[in-house]
C-alpha cells in the first residue's frame, strides 16, 4: 500500500564507519546530551559561584551512575530471566541495552553520593539536575529515532513515519514516539529553565523544581507508551507496560515531594548536610 503522506525513514544508523571503528548518530547524541548537560551545570555553577572542582565531581558521579543504573536497569528490568543465567553479559554494554528509567534510579543514588560528600543538601543537586536531564533525554530520544528503534503502533497520521530498518518487518507508516517525547522533553526543559534562572524558585522553594520535574518527565512518558510498541514480549499481555509501571513510582513521589515542599516538611534526607568533621588538633 502507498501512504503519499508517509515520512520514508531509511537513515543507516551507522554515520562514519572508520573500518575500525563505526561512529553512530546514537553514540553522538549521547556525547552532545552530555555536554549540554555539563554547559548547563557551568551556567549553574557560575550562577552560584560554586567552583569548578565541585562541577567535575557532580559530572563524573552522574555518568558513571547514569551508564551504570542504565544498563542495569535494561537487563534486570526487560530481560532478567537471560542476565541472570548470564551475568557477565551484563558487562558487555557495547551489544546495546539501556534503560531510561535504570538511568533514573542509578542518577538518583549517584548525586546523592555527590551530595554528601561535597557537603550540599540533596535537594539543592536535584533540584537543578532536572534542568539538564530533560535536554538530554530528548537528545537521547534522537538517538532512538536515527537507530530506528522504540517507534509506536500503526497510524493514519500526515506524520507517520515508515522505519525501514525497524526490527519488526514494519511497512506501514507508525507513531514517531522517539519524536512525541524528544518534544515533551524539550519542553519540559523550557519550564525547568524558566522556573530556575527567571522565577529562581530553586532558591525560593527547595522541592517545587524536582517535584514537577518528576511529574512532568514520568508523567509525558506514561502516556506516550499507549501508543509505543512493546518492546519486549512478554509486555504484550500486560494491562500496562514495562514503562509504565517504573514511572509509576517517579509520579507518585513528584507528587509526594510537591506537597512536603509546598508544606515546608521535606524529610531530612533531602536536606540534611553532611558536616565539615573538625580537625583533630592532638595529632602532630
Amino acid at each position: 500500500m502507498i501512504f503519499p503522506f508517509a515520512i520514508n525513514w531509511d537513515i543507516n544508523p551507522v554515520m562514519l564507519d572508520l573500518g575500525f571503528i563505526e561512529i553512530r548518530y546514537y553514540g553522538l547524541c549521547w556525547a552532545v546530551a552530555l555536554g549540554l548537560g555539563l554547559w548547563i551545570f557551568s551556567k549553574i555553577f557560575k550562577r552560584e559561584e560554586i567552583s569548578d572542582k565541585v562541577l567535575d565531581s557532580i559530572f563524573w558521579y552522574a555518568i558513571v551512575a547514569t551508564v551504570l543504573g542504565a544498563r542495569l536497569g535494561h537487563c534486570y528490568f526487560y530481560e532478567p530471566t537471560y542476565y541472570l543465567s548470564h551475568p557477565f553479559e551484563v558487562l558487555k554494554i557495547w551489544k546495546g541495552g539501556l534503560a531510561s528509567h535504570g538511568a533514573a534510579f542509578g542518577l538518583l543514588i549517584g548525586l546523592y553520593l555527590f551530595s554528601r560528600k561535597n557537603r550540599v543538601p540533596y535537594i539543592w543537586t536535584l533540584d537543578r539536575i532536572g534542568i539538564a536531564i530533560a535536554i538530554g533525554g530528548a537528545m537521547i530520544r534522537l538517538g532512538n529515532l536515527f537507530n530506528s528503534e522504540i517507534y509506536g503502533g500503526p497510524t493514519s497520521l500526515p506524520w507517520g513515519f515508515i522505519f525501514v530498518n525497524g526490527n519488526e518487518n514494519q511497512t506501514d507508516p507508525c507513531h514517531p514516539t522517539q519524536l512525541y517525547e524528544a518534544l515533551a522533553y524539550m519542553l519540559i526543559f523550557g519550564i525547568l529553565s524558566l522556573m530556575y534562572f527567571k522565577l529562581d524558585m530553586a532558591r525560593k522553594k527547595q522541592g517545587v523544581m524536582f517535584g514537577w520535574f518528576l511529574i512532568m518527565l514520568f508523567g509525558a512518558r506514561f502516556i506516550i507508551e499507549f501508543i509505543k510498541n512493546p518492546q519486549v514480549e512478554f509486555e504484550k499481555s500486560m494491562f500496562l507496560d514495562m514503562g509504565q509501571w517504573l514511572s509509576l513510582p517517579f509520579i507518585v513521589g513528584g507528587m509526594w515531594i510537591l506537597y512536603k515542599a509546598r508544606k515546608n516538611k521535606l524529610p531530612n534526607i533531602f536536606t540534611w548536610v553532611n558536616p565539615v568533621r573538625p580537625k583533630d588538633k592532638s595529632k602532630k
